[in-house]
């Protein structure tokens, strides 16, 4: 077993009643210290393969470890923290409700007032949840996922039905677990949430693997995108410079009065070396920028926008109907 990975899984597969492939042959490496991102749409079979990590769910067949553990193992189930549809006393306040997870996962109640502050809850920790806004409320559900002071942090869609401003906040939070030495597992359909957060990313639909890598690679090639005139000497221009040996320019394509201009890799000063190099050449320069491909093209490409169930992506459209309502709570 790879020491160094905090969770390992292998050829994990997940059926339902013997129709259902929640989870297809899904293998994940997630190494100590990261923050890893589990993309998709709903139904891709995200939060069945978070149940299978804490042992709330067997597989069908595969191999988990999660900190060189099976799932669901007491020593294992200690280190880690988890947040998904968690509940709580409506009458009681946030701080009261923490106190009772507390008991029952044998923590001591100072560490109450710590997760409070981690969470930025302490001003309001002794009003009732009744009255937490969404956004706190989903604070609270972090706040207690901490309480076991874990080394591995599950996530499971923590930003969602959130307003603009309460997803920022959930940002920062999980932000500041992650550079506190946390390695997190976040499970989002959020692509923006992902990309600012994660250093790698797996894509799944259809309970499998789609593509994984950094939001980078997943953008993938770099572009630099230039208006200048006159176009047809920009153009020129930029092949010229793509020609020459060192060069970190492929070539030129005219996209209406834009260049696209594919690039090898992405350089902080590359887009103002052409800018120069066009002014220089006594041309009009209005824009110059990098871009990558939007995360969301990426994904939408991936998923064929396909939606709902795991199961989605193999069965005919006639056979989804005649099942929709079987076990709606097991498929996420």
């Amino acid at each position: 077993m790879a020491a160094e990975l905090a969770i390992e899984v292998h050829q994990l597969v997940k059926r339902f009643g013997g129709r259902v492939t929640a989870v297809d042959r899904l293998d994940l490496s997630v190494p100590y210290g990261e923050t890893y991102g589990l993309l998709g749409p709903n139904g891709a079979g995200k939060t069945t393969t978070l149940r299978m990590l804490l042992g709330l769910v067997r597989p069908t067949t595969g191999m988990i470890r999660v900190l060189g553990l099976p799932p669901g193992e007491p020593a294992g189930l200690r280190r880690v923290g988890a947040m998904g549809e968690t509940a709580f006393y409506p009458f009681l306040s946030g701080r009261d409700n923490l106190r009772a997870a507390a008991r029952r996962c044998k923590v001591k109640d100072a560490r109450v007032d710590a997760v409070l502050d981690v969470a930025g809850l302490t001003a309001r920790a002794g009003d009732r949840v009744s009255a937490y806004s969404l956004g706190m409320t989903q604070r609270l559900a972090v706040a207690a996922a901490m309480l076991k002071d874990p080394e591995l942090l599950i996530l499971d869609e923590p930003s969602n039905g959130l307003d603009p401003i309460g997803q920022l906040e959930m940002r920062r939070l999980i932000r500041e677990l992650a550079d506190g030495g946390c390695t997190i597992l976040l499970s989002s359909h959020d692509m923006r949430e992902v990309e600012e957060l994660c250093g790698r990313v797996a894509v799944i639909g259809g309970g499998r693997m789609l593509s994984e890598g950094t939001p980078e690679q997943l953008r993938g090639q770099a572009r630099l995108w230039v208006r200048a005139k006159p176009a047809q000497q920009a153009a020129a221009l930029v092949a010229e410079l793509a020609s020459r040996n060192g060069a970190n320019l492929q070539g030129a394509e005219q996209a209406g009065e834009l260049l696209n201009v594919a690039m090898r890799e992405t350089g902080p000063g590359q887009a103002a070396a052409v800018n120069r190099q066009l002014v220089e050449a006594g041309l009009e320069v209005s824009e110059v920028r990098t871009a990558r491909r939007p995360l969301r093209d990426v994904f939408l490409e991936l998923t064929g926008g396909r939606s709902g169930g795991a199961d989605s992506l193999r069965q005919p459209a006639g056979r989804r109907r005649r099942r929709a309502g079987r076990a709606p709570d097991e498929v996420h």
